[in-house]
């Protein structure tokens, strides 16, 4: 107790030096190497006992990005920078334990990372670890299906959504040029989003405010002319209840704007999108949303995976093989062994909490066991556009505009810091009485 009291009239490097020598039985901190800044990732950073782990972060992007309000950030409702958080402010212990580099390779036997720079690919080098996390997510699934890497937009990245709201604003520049053939301008002025599950139907809900809200203001001469067309082969918003499937679709046709068709995409082309049943859609751009693949450091690693490539792992996710137990895997890139579990930022964020409590609370191997993860989902909310929302939990099947009401709310309070809770709202009341912002840069 004395020795407390000493240690707490010390000055701040000898209290930091006495706080770190309690942090193992050993003196030293085990170095728990965490890849990627995802929401497993991310939680596990901000949730792990500082005390008891130097943690060092790898990989190429140096935020956290919520992903569930990127769609709103490709036509200016929200800007770019109020949806990510840097990592750096977490608060690492020492600067040079996040790393802006790509995880290339795993030595589980000699307990290394092999990682590559994103900023120099020639230099490459390796991240010892004592606990390692991994948490890369995924890609977005393409299917091999020819001409979409080339041709398609993705929305998985922050640098995605800026790409697509510059080219929407190309598009309508180049469609308003005074010598444009009118055939012309229908097909730039015609947006194919592929994919009907909450990135495809949100991004088409934000477009439909911007044509709804702006478009009128902005370019009042093409407001017959745009068209949007959400592509999907099965039935739009599957992991949401019948009702509200069926709500969403009735909403949509109503929109003289918008259309579903029912088809596989077979080929992307320059200006076209060809189709399962013959037909053939001239656009000016497509956004592609359907579904998920591993990425290549999932595929390249000596683990065990099930049949889509993704890392198998125990209830307390610890990698399957891994006789050491100290290499975990979550989110995307990881499923837990006999359960299917939704690739969704609600079951990685919840992963990342569970895995932080039990590595905070493992002390020594003696320690008894945590109890294994278990993930009961808490719902899920939908933006479908025009102030109306989808809200579906094992409790309430709702929609309408006091769903809208809730998921602005629920996504207000669980945006990762302060300053992203005043940011957002800002960008909301401004576009409200001021329009969105499609300056193209």
């Amino acid at each position: 107790m004395e020795t407390r009291r000493v240690a707490k009239r010390a000055p701040h490097y000898l209290r930091q030096l006495y706080s770190s020598l309690l942090g193992t039985r050993d003196g030293r901190r085990e170095r728990l190497v965490i890849l990627g800044t995802g929401w497993g990732s991310y939680s596990v950073l901000k949730k792990v006992d500082k005390k008891r782990f130097d943690a060092i972060v790898i990989s190429p992007r140096n935020h956290f990005l919520f992903t569930p309000l990127l769609a709103s950030t490709t036509v200016g409702t929200l800007e770019f920078r109020s949806i990510i958080e840097p990592v750096r402010n977490t608060g690492f212990r020492d600067e040079h334990h996040f790393h802006l580099s790509y995880a290339s390779d795993l030595d589980t036997d000699r307990r290394v990372v092999h990682c590559t720079s994103s900023l120099d690919p020639n230099h490459q080098y390796e991240v010892p670890y004592d606990r390692l996390v991994i948490g890369v997510g995924a890609d977005t699934n393409h299917f091999n299906i020819p001409g979409v890497l080339e041709n398609a937009f993705f929305l998985k990245e922050i640098a995605d959504a800026r790409n697509i709201r510059n080219q929407i604003m190309v598009n309508f520049e180049l469609a308003t040029q005074h010598d444009a053939e009118p055939e012309e301008r229908r097909r730039l002025l015609h947006f194919v989003v592929v994919g009907g599950g909450p990135t495809g139907v949100e991004f088409s809900a934000e477009f439909y405010d911007f044509l709804a809200q702006d478009l009128q203001r902005l370019f009042p001469d093409e407001k017959d002319t745009v068209r949007v067309t959400l592509v999907e082969a099965n039935e739009i918003l599957s992991a949401f209840d019948s009702r509200l499937r069926s709500y969403t679709e009735r909403l949509i046709s109503k929109r003289s704007a918008m259309n579903i068709v029912k088809a596989a995409v077979t080929k992307v082309a320059e200006k076209a999108v060809h189709l399962s049943d013959g037909s053939v859609l001239p656009c000016g751009m497509v956004i592609w949303s359907t579904g998920v693949a591993p990425r290549q450091f999932t595929r390249k690693v000596s683990l065990e995976k099930n049949r889509q490539g993704q890392i198998l792992v125990d209830s307390h996710l610890r990698v399957l093989g891994d006789t050491s137990g100290r290499v975990f895997a979550l989110g995307d890139c990881a499923q837990v062994e006999g359960h299917t579990l939704p690739c969704t930022a609600q079951v990685a964020e919840r992963q990342g909490r569970y895995l932080a409590r039990a590595l905070s609370h493992q002390h020594s191997p003696a320690s008894p066991e945590p109890a294994p993860f278990v993930f009961k989902p808490w719902g899920m909310l939908a933006y479908v556009g025009g102030y109306q929302a989808l809200h579906d939990t094992p409790y309430d099947k709702s929609h309408g505009f006091h769903s809208w009401l809730l998921w602005r709310s629920a996504y207000t309070t669980q945006l990762g810091s302060w300053r992203l809770r005043m940011q957002v709202p800002i960008d909301w009341t401004k576009t409200y009485f001021f329009g969105r912002d499609t300056s193209r840069f």
